[in-house]
């Protein structure tokens, strides 16, 4: 096992067009809670869907989960709104990251800011620069801009050649929300 010396908190990064960058985050939060560490979700993005991991995450006490977004952008009937969310959730990230409270945070849907130009990867850098030295913190979205991706301990590329989407088949429950 690792000794106090050789812990190192992670920056993880799940990006890329394919499903499951959510998914992964979420098995590396229930890894961590099963090991008793304190941990935190700040979704950027979902909020109009009473998704099933939001369900459950009310139903444990180690866990801090916020979902800050309102829904989808195509279907924003305000952009202004939304940019304001995002605001509202990095503040909130920032609050978190540097509580000291947490071991694992999942800032879920943040690299969606920077493609609306909400949140600037550069901000971003220079909080992940200065978080807590034992603090792992995930970012999930697509096009993680490459300042962030090369900070990044871990950055994993999901790619989808196959999604049921395509054939029509609409989001399932307990596998999409």
């Amino acid at each position: 096992m690792n000794s106090t010396a050789d812990k190192k908190g992670l920056i993880l990064v799940f990006t890329g067009p394919g499903k499951g960058k959510t998914t992964a985050a979420l098995g590396i939060l229930f890894r961590a809670l099963g090991r008793g560490m304190k941990c935190g979700v700040v979704q950027f993005l979902k909020g109009k869907w009473e998704t099933g991991e939001r369900k459950f995450a009310k139903t444990i006490a180690e866990l801090d989960f916020h979902v800050m977004g309102l829904g989808f952008t195509w279907e924003s009937d305000d952009i202004d709104k939304d940019k304001k969310a995002a605001r509202l959730a990095w503040k909130k990230s920032c609050d978190m990251i540097f509580s000291e409270n947490y071991k694992i945070l999942i800032l879920d849907e943040i690299t969606y800011a920077f493609h609306y130009g909400w949140l600037t990867p550069e901000e971003v850098l220079e909080v992940l620069s200065k978080k807590p030295k034992d603090l792992h913190i995930v970012l999930t979205g697509r096009n993680c801009p490459n300042l962030i991706t090369d900070l990044a301990d871990l950055v994993t590329n999901v790619e989808s050649p196959k999604h049921p989407y395509k054939n029509g088949i609409p989001a399932q429950l307990g596998i999409d929300y």
